[in-house]
């Protein structure tokens, strides 16, 4: 297989500059590595808030991009799991070379799993962020930026270990929320409580959840329905959306000794927190130290998983265009206009 010296890729000039579509070189595996030729990839909110804000990235030109899926053309040293050909995908991280915004790029092959034979390109591509935001949430240790700490569904001790516990995800068809209702009902969390948007109430229920409320209700409303539903405290809620409002009723509703679980940096006033509940903030890449081992042992069971349908992908939409695509495309995702699907650019379409 020919192997392009250069490619198409969309780089970030300068902090919190624009978006250009430049010629670099391609990048070559090193051991452990694998290099894909990427089919497509998926937009997330990191990216257009990485532009506007001095978030995660120091060193520019910078290409962006967390979700990948692609074939693999190149192997590097001490890979056996995954030949020339095998159609992959991953999550990237925030380095140009193993960055997603680009026509070829390179992963770590412990954290890459073949697409499943019922999923295309564009639905693989939709699942590696926001999934492992939903599984750091819920299964990742202890750390800065970690997770609750539960026993993973795929673990023997971990299949039904919370039956009779209720969960509260707020966002229940956001991205990150559709993974966080299917794996809190696969670790046996009953009832499985999520609001959403009216439109969305049936995709909530296929995806897991047992009750679904509106999102629009007051903490106090909120509270008043989940009591309705259960008499138990809830311990756990997911916070998928992360502004201070939805971070409030989330806070509101949380019994004491609970844990809420959030996808963005808390904005809840201090001097208002107790001690009893535990607020956390999690990063949500299996690239990170502390969640590489929880991943990995994942990533060797996602094709399984979503083959056999217990787990299901997010609804996708494919923008035309390639990578030249996508500044306007994160600018839909900034203003809020996206709703329970994932935006999809394939790069070999980049002139």
């Amino acid at each position: 297989m020919i192997i392009p010296m250069q490619q198409k890729a969309l780089l970030l000039l300068e902090k919190k500059g624009r978006f250009s579509v430049e010629t670099i070189d391609v990048p070559t595996p090193g051991p452990g590595e694998i290099l894909v030729r990427l089919e497509a990839v998926s937009l997330n909110s990191v990216e257009w808030k990485i532009q506007t804000t001095d978030f995660v990235i120091d060193d520019f030109p910078a290409v962006l991009g967390q979700d990948a899926a692609g074939v693999v053309i190149q192997l590097g040293e001490n890979v056996d799991m995954f030949s020339i050909g095998d159609k992959v995908f991953y999550q990237g991280f925030f380095k140009n070379r193993l960055a997603a915004f680009q026509q070829y790029s390179v992963a770590s092959a412990d954290l890459v799993a073949k697409v499943p034979s019922n999923l295309s390109f564009d639905q693989a591509a939709s699942i590696p962020l926001v999934f492992a935001t939903a599984t750091v949430g819920l299964y990742g240790s202890d750390w800065e930026r970690g997770g609750a700490g539960l026993t993973p569904f795929w673990y023997p001790e971990g299949q039904d270990k919370y039956a009779g516990q209720p969960i509260l995800i707020i966002g229940g068809s956001s991205s990150v929320g559709q993974y966080a209702s299917q794996l809190a009902k696969l670790s046996g969390f009953s009832p499985v409580i999520t609001t959403v948007s009216p439109q969305n109430y049936g995709l909530a229920k296929a995806l897991g959840a047992t009750h679904v409320l509106n999102r629009n209700l007051s903490t106090k409303e909120l509270l008043r329905e989940v009591k309705k539903i259960t008499a138990e405290p809830i311990q756990y809620v997911f916070n998928t959306i992360g502004s201070k409002p939805t971070q409030e009723t989330s806070y509101g509703v949380l019994a004491p000794g609970g844990t809420l679980i959030q996808v963005v940096a808390s904005l809840l006033d201090q001097d208002k927190l107790v001690s009893e509940k535990k607020v956390l903030y999690i990063g949500g890449n299996f690239h990170f130290p502390p969640n590489r081992l929880l991943g990995a042992g994942l990533y060797s069971r996602l094709t399984d998983l979503f083959e056999s349908g217990v787990l299901k992908p997010n609804n996708v939409e494919v923008i035309p265009g390639g990578l030249a695509a996508i500044p306007d495309a994160l600018e839909r995702l900034k203003k809020g206009e996206v709703s329970a699907r994932k935006l999809i650019v394939h790069p070999p379409e980049t002139i």
